[in-house]
């Protein structure tokens, strides 16, 4: 079920009251615009009408994998589903979970737990960009692409809904998969930066198997990223 507002604060923000309150998985919150838009890090998020703007809920059970791991289930859906609309090669994954285009950012997603459940909001350019200083942004209208936001979660609900079954049922190696296969290519050079602050640069190395990030550094060692800012050098 998709619920849809004209504006909000946050579709992140309710949709944790709403998880808090007993809403279901599976439901949906879309804004036609946001005042307090955040991204990762708290962040603010640009919310300019045009744009999606969409945040849903998972219910974690015993049985599932980390939950971490809902970034990769969240970017390969969105990947998925953005290739409905735009089938480019162009279109690409950078870990944990920006979606690129010609290599530069088209969307952003945010995980944010509430006890016992994890509520995912995205968010992708479609008519508008901000300008961000330390990364390229772009917009499906940017590329000729004009696309409903109410149009687009729709098909973004059932493709995300899909690969939480696969998820559930065949655990996270499918996903991972997937996410390598629209990633950019291994040797691809990456800097990431901790929330501490320190940088390390390396090549792309895949993920290890629970969708950690592995560069290969110069010295020929590889170091195992599990959280971060990723850019491409």
């Amino acid at each position: 079920m998709i619920r849809t507002v004209a504006e909000t604060g946050s579709t992140n923000a309710d949709m944790i009251a709403l998880a808090r309150s007993g809403v279901e998985e599976g439901v949906w919150l879309r804004a036609e615009r946001q005042t307090q838009g955040r991204g990762r890090h708290g962040r603010g998020w640009s919310s300019p009408t045009g744009n999606l703007y969409a945040s849903t809920i998972v219910r974690l059970r015993a049985s599932d994998p980390p939950a971490p791991t809902l970034a990769l289930v969240a970017a390969v859906a969105l990947e998925e589903c953005v290739s409905a609309y735009l089938k480019r090669e162009a279109l690409r994954l950078k870990w944990p979970n920006d979606l690129l285009l010609d290599g530069a950012k088209l969307s952003g997603i945010l995980l944010e737990r509430a006890d016992a459940a994890v509520v995912i909001g995205i968010g992708v350019n479609l008519a508008d960009r901000p300008d961000l200083p330390d990364r390229r942004t772009t917009s499906l209208a940017e590329h000729g692409v004009t696309v409903d936001p109410a149009e687009i979660v729709e098909t973004l609900a059932a493709t995300f809904a899909r690969w939480i079954g696969r998820w559930r049922g065949e655990g996270l190696a499918p996903v991972r998969a997937r996410w390598l296969e629209r990633a950019h290519p291994p040797g691809t050079a990456l800097s990431a930066a901790s929330a501490e602050g320190g940088t390390v640069e390396g090549l792309f190395d895949g993920l290890d198997r629970d969708g950690a990030l592995i560069l290969r550094l110069a010295d020929g060692t590889r170091r195992v990223i599990h959280a971060g800012d990723v850019f491409l050098l």
